[in-house]
């Protein structure tokens, strides 16, 4: 069975996500944040200590953006996925690596320099890097312009849980007012999705059962 260690809304969600739009079962692994601080034992099974962490088989994976890939060509086929014969195989994968490397890795520092570490002397830093994330939104905002569903393939893909997740961050580091309405109705539409929902609740369960 397949196994993922998860912390309450970090990025992992895309993983946790994904599972529950593939169907696929799993065994879910709550942990506080960060793990690697208030779990240490984690570390035996995740030297890096970072979340997600993915076993499958003889698979260890630990990018968030990867596995939901991953899982809909491991797993599949899936529509899930476009495959590389199809038009916008090309962008499909840019958005992959644009959700994470573009719109999430800048709202890590916003994270920790304005949210989690108050006593940083590098607070700047977060409010500088949360301007940079709102500058870097202008791709996902022309290209839901149309009002369109989803992002690439006319149908809903693994490319939409992970730039959604990115916008659904932005709620925690104070960004949401910022950005243009159509971009949050677009993300806050596929939480209707019943996989996005469950994901949640199988979130919210583990996250109840850490607490002391």
């Amino acid at each position: 069975m397949i196994e993922l260690w998860h912390c309450e809304g970090a990025r992992s969600f895309r993983a946790l996500w994904a599972l529950e739009e593939m169907g696929l079962p799993y065994c879910l692994h709550m942990l506080p944040f960060p793990p690697r601080a208030l779990r240490k034992e984690y570390l035996s099974v995740n030297p890096l200590g970072t979340i997600p962490y993915l076993i499958d088989g003889e698979e260890r994976l630990t990018e968030s953006a990867a596995i939901p890939h991953y899982l809909a060509t491991r797993h599949g086929p899936s529509p899930l996925a476009l495959a590389p014969e199809e038009p916008g195989y090309g962008a499909y994968l840019n958005w992959l690596h644009h959700g994470e490397a573009t719109l999430t890795f800048p709202q890590t520092l916003t994270l920790r320099y304005t949210v989690f570490d108050l006593q940083s002397l590098h607070a700047q830093v977060g409010k500088d890097y949360r301007k940079w994330f709102l500058s870097r939104l202008r791709m996902l905002s022309a290209t839901l312009e149309d009002g369109r569903a989803h992002l690439v393939g006319g149908r809903f893909t693994m490319a939409d849980v992970v730039v959604a997740y990115a916008i659904q961050l932005a709620g925690v580091t104070g960004a949401r007012a910022e950005i243009a309405p159509h971009v949050l109705a677009w993300a806050d539409a596929l939480q209707s999705r019943p996989g996005w929902q469950r994901a949640r609740a199988a979130e919210r369960e583990g996250a109840a059962a850490l607490a002391p």
